[in-house]
Order: structure tokens, then C-alpha cells, then sequence
């Protein structure tokens, strides 16, 4: 209650009353409040589609009057995964708004779960992820293939180097991903796969905090190489090449299956997709 609270700009309190109204008004209760998070009623499910298919009728109303008026106005709602975001969006955001001065870019960094959520249940137009996954209600495009390189602070001895093999890395502190992230799945099964054994330092949700402790020599890890970018250039971290096989991050959009795109969010999309990758 409290986030939707937040994301609709009112209290707390003024959300909860303004369910009990709506209750009151249907004569029937949506949540059931004997549980913990809160779920909803029969009813409630009922009314939540009723809800969204007013949205998507919005929605496509507004798709077919932007068509009219032939400009692309309005706004497109992205969420991102942090990586991708903070490496990306600048420039996304700059060049976005040089080609489409009267429209609005609106940009979310969030875990990858929570980005499927987001796009499945309408709080945004399109999701940028890891290893896109497509399903009954999401469709995902794939968008580019990021070389991934081993990370280590200045200081290690692999700073020297050019390349490292697979086996070097065995016996090394290592600092990961959370294990719920797609991407720790495939990295445990790239190092299985090349009879690697490392030593599992930590672990983070996301590659920021990752880089962070590499940089402090706590470990090493493997990231793809356009996320290291600004610490290489600032010199607190070496971006070392993984000799073969090749080892990449893709990287795709996802969007709910069926959904009308505004001028606006059309226009993103086709500025996504049009990129030339790297």
C-alpha cells in the first residue's frame, strides 16, 4: 500500500482511504487484510483488471490521437537494470532529446525482477535486462552482446597482463552476483564448465557495488567491458581480456506482449534498436 501510495504522489493514509471509499462504494472488499503482505480478494482481481483494461483503453486512445496529430509527444516510461542504465542512459537520454525535443523520457534503475513486473503490469513502457527472458506475457529483443573481461584492482599481478586463461582463475577471491541474478548462473556455469573453483569472497545485487569492491582489492570478478569504462579511465580498474571460449552479457528490451506504443515510446524503441552495436 505504501508503494503504490508513493508511486501515485499521495500518503499513505489517502490511499487507504481511498480504497475503503471505493469498497464502500462496491459493496465488496478488494484486499484481504488477515494476510501478510497484504492480497487481494476475488474480487479485488477482478476489480485490477477492470482497472488495467481501462488503462490499456487509455492507452490506446492516446496511441491513435498521437498518430493524428503527427508529432511525437507525450512520455515513455523505461526501467532499467542499474548496469545498463547508468553506462547507457546518459547519452540515450542526450541524444533522445535532441531528436525529440517536445517529448519526455521518463528512467527507473531497478532489480531485474522487478523490471518484468514493472513492464507485466503497466508501470512501464519498456525494461532494459540481462539475459532477456521472453514468456506468455513479456516479449523481449534482443539488443546487444557485451564482452565480458575479468575485473582486478590495479595492484594484481593480472593488471600486467593482457589476457588471462580460464584455469588462472582458480584459487582467486572472488566477488559475484547475488544468486537469484541470471547472470551468477551463468557465470558458475562458465567456471564449471572450464573446471574453475574460486573463492567466493561476496557477493551484490548489482555490478556498481561489485566494481566498488574490486577497486578496494577484495577480490576479482568477470563484468562486461563497456560497464568498466569510467574506472578504467579514472584508473581504479583493469579491465584484463578472457582468453577463449568467449564469455558475453546479452542484453535485450522487453516489453508486455501486445501493448500500443505512444508516438513517444515508439520513438525510444526505434532509437534502441536502430544503434549500431558496440
Amino acid at each position: 500500500m505504501s508503494r503504490g501510495a508513493e508511486r501515485c504522489g499521495v500518503s499513505q493514509s489517502a490511499a487507504s482511504q481511498h480504497v475503503q471509499e471505493v469498497e464502500r462504494r462496491l459493496g465488496v472488499a478488494l484486499f484481504d487484510r488477515s494476510k501478510r503482505p497484504l492480497d487481494l480478494t476475488a474480487a479485488g482481481r477482478l476489480y485490477a483488471d477492470f482497472c488495467r483494461d481501462v488503462l490499456r483503453r487509455e492507452e490506446e486512445f492516446t496511441h491513435v490521437l498521437e498518430s493524428l496529430k503527427g508529432e511525437v509527444e507525450g512520455a515513455v516510461r523505461v526501467v532499467s537494470i542499474y548496469s545498463t542504465g547508468l553506462s547507457e542512459m546518459g547519452r540515450l537520454q542526450e541524444e533522445y532529446a535532441r531528436r525529440f525535443p517536445t517529448a519526455q523520457l521518463h528512467v527507473e534503475y531497478m532489480r531485474p525482477d522487478r523490471i518484468y513486473d514493472a513492464v507485466r503490469n503497466d508501470e512501464a513502457d519498456l525494461g532494459l535486462v540481462s539475459y532477456p527472458e521472453s514468456s506468455r506475457e513479456i516479449a523481449a529483443i534482443p539488443w546487444r552482446q557485451e564482452k565480458m573481461q575479468v575485473a582486478v584492482p590495479p595492484t594484481h599481478p593480472f593488471a600486467e597482463r593482457d589476457s588471462v586463461c580460464p584455469s588462472d582463475l582458480s584459487g582467486q577471491e572472488f566477488i559475484g552476483f547475488d544468486e537469484d541474478l541470471s547472470i551468477r548462473r551463468e557465470l558458475d556455469r562458465y567456471l564449471r564448465n572450464q573446471g574453475v573453483e574460486v573463492r567466493m569472497a561476496m557477493h551484490f545485487d548489482n555490478i556498481l557495488m561489485i566494481k566498488e569492491a574490486v577497486g578496494l582489492g577484495r577480490g576479482i570478478s568477470i563484468l562486461p567491458a563497456r560497464t568498466m569504462q569510467a574506472e578504467i579511465t579514472q584508473g581504479r580498474l583493469v579491465a584484463v581480456k578472457l582468453d577463449a571460449p568467449d564469455l558475453v552479457r546479452p542484453v535485450g528490451i522487453v516489453h508486455r506482449k501486445r501493448k500500443k506504443f505512444n508516438r513517444a515510446a515508439q520513438a525510444f524503441l526505434n532509437l534502441l534498436v536502430g544503434e549500431v552495436p558496440a
